[in-house]
C-alpha cells in the first residue's frame, strides 16, 4: 500500500509530461490536439501552455520521491486534470484527440482518487 501514492503521482507526472512536447511548434500541437494553430497568439498561449504541463508534470514525478510534497502535488495534479474535464464536459464538441485526452484525464483522475484517499488513510493512522 505504501506505493500506492508514489506510482501514482509518478504515471500522472509522466501523462502531464507528455503535452511538453507541443513546445516544438503548431505542427506537433497539430498532431496532439487535431486543431489547427495558424493564429501565432494560439501558437504562444498553446505553447505556453506545453511548458506549464512539462513543469507540473516535473514537480508531479519529483513528488513521488518526496513524500513532503506529496499532498500539494496530489492537490496540483487534481485541480490539473479536474478542471480539464469539467470544461471538456461543460464544453462539449470536441475532436477525437481531444476525446483521447479526455479518456486519460479520466484514469489520471481515478489514480489521483486512490492515491489521494491511500494518503488522507496513511495521515490518519499516522
Amino acid at each position: 500500500m505504501r506505493y500506492i501514492v508514489p506510482v501514482a503521482l509518478f504515471l500522472v507526472g509522466i501523462i502531464h509530461i507528455l503535452p511538453l512536447a507541443g513546445v516544438l511548434g503548431a505542427a506537433r500541437l497539430h498532431g496532439q490536439y487535431g486543431i489547427g494553430v495558424a493564429e501565432p497568439n494560439l501558437e504562444i498561449l498553446l505553447r505556453h501552455r506545453a511548458v506549464l504541463f512539462g513543469l507540473l508534470g516535473l514537480f508531479l514525478c519529483q513528488a513521488a520521491f518526496r513524500p513532503s510534497h506529496q499532498a500539494i502535488a496530489l492537490l496540483a495534479g487534481l485541480a490539473s486534470v479536474a478542471s480539464f474535464l469539467l470544461l471538456a464536459a461543460m464544453v462539449g464538441g470536441y475532436n477525437a484527440q481531444l476525446a483521447r485526452v479526455f479518456a486519460v484525464d479520466v484514469a489520471a483522475l481515478a489514480l489521483l482518487v486512490l492515491a489521494g484517499g491511500v494518503f488522507l488513510y496513511a495521515q490518519a493512522r499516522a
